[in-house]
């Protein structure tokens, strides 16, 4: 079965969801995607991308216009592998995964069931449910010792697809305690960070996301019709971060986004949430953040999301707090590396310079 395409109410103004541009190079990185310039360049404007964006380190993309590049790329090359296994994966494999999952008697058996049924449709990597260090985990290893490394892409990959279709199997629960990845900490670590929630660690044996084994215990809460529905937007629930992130970053953010467009400051956010503004910042500060950088990154996702729609510029920089649209457009630029042009409907698929 084909997935489906994410639902528009995914990237909705109320609820933003971008996506770094290195996972947008990352998907097109496949060894046997057979793209030329040309081709990944129709790809990207078919998806509303400007392929321009592809060099600048900060830019980010929507969550449905990284689905949709997606949708494209499986479509073009009939292969829920995207080109990174020697072999294809026919449409409806993963479907065949999901569904057998589904069986399993609690969450720690779907696990077993997700990696079996991945390690059987591909030659290249080797994926098993273990135990190690008291938690229990899905890994992935090269199958021989001598085999080439795989693109980070797909360790990237596969975790996700294993990782978020248990979770779903579970009602949302449980969530991950770590991430391990077998290649060393690449420069766009901390653009990732937020796809994978929890501790990231490279340079691994093999590459994993942990869960604690008590929360794998509890039975599964799908059948037959919510795994259809989910099929009709699998790739809206493997691939995109969910919007609403935990810890104190997540709150704020979330509490942020009721206020607007007020875009309250400090010590207004801190009385909300029922703390000083210094436990806060503390706190903030433990999960690698600031109250700026929280409030900045919202209205960076807003921004994005809402030039997409086509929404004018001075209706935007009102709704995002600024005074005047060209001082929006200068924070716009140093959040994002260029101007809010590039980012125009339509422009990507016009082509203009």
């Amino acid at each position: 079965r084909r997935y489906g395409k994410v639902p528009h109410a995914m990237v909705s103004p109320r609820s933003p969801v971008t996506i770094p541009i290195v996972a947008v190079q990352g998907l097109l990185s496949g060894p046997r995607q057979g793209l030329d310039a040309a081709g990944r360049a129709a790809l990207l404007r078919g998806a509303g991308i400007e392929p321009l964006l592809l060099d600048t380190p900060a830019a980010r993309v929507t969550g449905e216009q990284y689905v949709a590049l997606m949708e494209a790329l499986l479509a073009r090359l009939d292969d829920e592998g995207l080109g990174f296994l020697s072999r294809p994966l026919r449409p409806g494999c993963l479907a065949l995964v999901a569904r057998s999952a589904m069986a399993a008697r609690d969450g720690r058996h779907a696990l077993a069931r997700i990696a079996q049924g991945i390690d059987r449709l591909q030659d290249d990597v080797a994926l098993r449910a273990e135990a190690r260090d008291g938690r229990w985990g899905l890994t992935i290893r090269p199958r021989s010792a001598d085999a080439p490394p795989a693109p980070n892409f797909l360790h990237e990959y596969l975790l996700r697809v294993g990782w978020r279709l248990l979770v779903w199997l579970m009602g949302g629960r449980p969530r991950p305690r770590g991430f391990d990845f077998m290649h060393p900490a690449p420069p766009y670590a901390a653009l990732v960070a937020p796809i994978f929630p929890g501790e990231l660690r490279y340079g691994q044996p093999a590459s994993a996301v942990w869960f604690e084994p008590a929360a794998l215990d509890a039975p599964l809460r799908r059948d037959e019709a919510a795994l259809q529905v989910f099929l009709r937007q699998a790739l809206s629930h493997l691939m995109l971060p969910h919007a609403q992130a935990g810890g104190s970053a997540g709150r704020l953010r979330r509490w942020l986004l009721q206020q607007a467009p007020a875009w309250p400051g400090l010590d207004e956010a801190a009385r909300a949430l029922a703390l000083g503004p210094s436990t806060l910042q503390r706190h903030l500060a433990a999960e690698g953040g600031s109250f700026q950088s929280v409030k900045d990154g919202l209205r960076r996702d807003l921004a994005i999301a809402r030039l997409q729609q086509g929404v004018p510029l001075a209706a935007l920089a009102t709704e995002l707090g600024f005074a005047e649209p060209a001082t929006f457009q200068r924070a716009f630029k140093a959040w994002t590396g260029s101007g809010p042009g590039r980012y125009r409907p339509g422009r990507a698929a016009r082509h203009i310079p």
